[in-house]
Formats: C-alpha cells, structure tokens, sequence
C-alpha cells in the first residue's frame, strides 16, 4: 500500500493478547440494557477497531492502491483513509480512549492526516465515555459533525450459541447457512457489498481476500442453491467482532441473517473467543432495525449508542 504506516501494522495485533482471565464483562440494569464493566470498553472498541483494519488492509496492494488506501495509528486509535471509495463509508477513525484520553491535539492529528490523504470524507468514532468536555469547540474548529448512532452490543459466547442451539428456537425457512470456500470468495464478496448497496469491483476484491485469512471465519446463506448471504467473524483473542452479516432483499425474512449470526457465534466458540461484539444502527422514532432485534433474541444486550462524527474537509 502507498505510504501505509509500517507501525499499524505491528500494533494492530497488540489486542490479540487482550483479557487473558475472565474478564468481568458487564451486568444488566433494570431497563435490561448493558452496563460496562471497567475493562469492558476498550475490549469492545479495539474489537471492532482491529477487525476494520484486518478487512481493509487485507486487500491485495493493487486494491488498496486502486481505491487510494492508507491507515496509522494516533495515539490508541486506528485512523483508515479509503480516498477513492464510491460509498465513503470506509475511512474512520476508531478505538479511541483505551488507553489514553481524547485531546484536541489527539483530535487534530487525525484530521491532519486525512486533509494529507485528500480524504473527501471521513467518520470519527468515539464511546460516548470517552469524548472529552470541550469536544464542542473540537468540533468547530475541525469541521467536525454529529451524524447518526450505532449501537454497541456484546454477548457472551456461551449465551449467544446455547440460545442459537435451544431446540425451540425457530429455523430458517429453507436457508442453509455454512463456511464459505476459498472458490466462493469471489460471489461472496459480491453479496456482501450488494446487500450493503456498496458498488465497486475494488470493495468486492477488498471482501473476497479476508476469506483466506485464517483470523476470519467467512459464513455464507444459500437459499435452492444460490449464495444469498454473507458474513463473517474475526476472531482475536478473547473477542469475536461479527462483521459484515446481510442477506439479499428477496432473500429475507426468512430467517437467514439468524442463522448467519449463530454460525459465526459457533466459529468464535471454536476459536476460543468469550465475547461477541457488534454493531448496528440504532433505531430512531418509528424505525426498526431488524439486525438489532435477532441479535438482542440471540442474547446480545446493547453496550451503548454511539454517535458518528462527520468530517469534511474545510472549503
């Protein structure tokens, strides 16, 4: 890759070692929502942050030069430049606040090296405990602004597959949902992006080379023989980062995206992994997020919402 920082890549793996006894993950309050335990954030966020910097810069050096990829590390977070992706979705910043508080020099740096990367736009993604008391002036100054929430959701391993394995939990209408082989990855790739609305041969080839990574478990969904779902799960560590899960519109509701979350539920058991982390959007008034709802039937419970900053650079 063009200019890639040669440090990300030694550090992105530090995670891997991450929470070697049973970490006290989390406990229920009385609305049924998560609350974190102290160690619970940054496993969460690096999770997340180490499984979008696997997925990127996994890509084969023409993709990752075709669609102008770059990434560094700013302090404890990862910062992804995807300068010519059609979606702009790909270029964030993440993982911030493990480690180290979020400042405005932190903040600076950041857009800094996206304005060098000629970035047209880039999302900022921070724990709501994490952002700092003067975030707003941050804001102003950088060009930085609110755009919409995901939600953070963990569940423990053991939950999530006993729930999926429950003799009565009800299965999908006529959907098989099994590893996917490196002959696969090609169609994969590309039910992936077209479940996502995500054109461009560059994004299939980027999410056709993660099938061979051995720290990703890729899961497809056939329905009479064809590839109508796709996801995946990396696995490092304690955690299991979901990543990726959709099925095709004529596809759906049939149940294929469960059985898609409880296939990477199991990988991440055999794997060793504790934990499950996810995102999804959060639902706002008179909306219903369907991926929020199968994972929350599957045993996840919401961490936190988490808004995404926007930033553009300055005219």
């Amino acid at each position: 890759m063009n200019g890639f920082s040669g440090t990300c890549g030694t550090n992105a793996l530090a995670y891997d070692a991450a929470g070697k006894g049973r970490t006290p993950w989390a406990r229920s309050d009385k609305r049924g929502l998560f609350v974190t335990a102290s160690r619970s954030l940054p496993l969460a966020e690096a999770s997340e942050a180490e499984a979008l910097f696997r997925f990127e810069t996994g890509a084969p050096e023409a993709v990752r030069s075709a669609l102008g990829m770059n990434a560094t590390r700013v302090g404890d977070a990862f910062v992804l430049s995807v300068r010519n992706d059609p979606t702009q979705f790909w270029s964030k910043a993440l993982g911030f606040g493990r480690t180290s508080p979020v400042t405005s020099e932190l903040i600076a740096e950041v857009c800094a090296f996206y304005r060098a990367e000629g970035t047209p736009l880039a999302v900022l993604q921070l724990a709501p405990s994490v952002i700092p008391e003067d975030w707003a002036e941050i804001c102003a100054r950088e060009g930085i602004v609110g755009g919409s929430s995901w939600v953070k959701l963990v569940g423990e391993v053991d939950e999530v597959v006993a729930r999926a394995d429950a003799p009565d939990r009800k299965r999908a209408d006529g959907i098989r949902v099994a590893p996917v082989a490196p002959g696969d990855a090609e169609r994969w790739a590309s039910v992936m992006m077209d479940a996502f609305g995500m054109p461009g041969e560059h994004l299939r080839a980027m999410a056709a080379a993660s099938v061979t990574d051995p720290d990703w478990s890729p899961h497809g969904a056939w329905l009479d023989g064809e590839l109508v779902g796709a996801g995946t799960v990396h696995h490092g560590g304690e955690a299991g980062q979901m990543f990726g899960g959709a099925v095709l519109p004529h596809a759906r509701n049939r149940g294929g995206q469960t059985e898609l979350l409880a296939a990477r539920a199991r990988a991440a058991a055999e794997f060793g992994c504790r934990l499950l982390v996810a995102e999804t959007g959060a639902e706002t008034d008179g909306s219903h997020n369907s991926s929020l709802h199968n994972m929350l039937r599957l045993g996840f419970e919401v961490a936190y919402e988490r808004r995404n900053w926007v930033w553009r650079p300055k005219s």
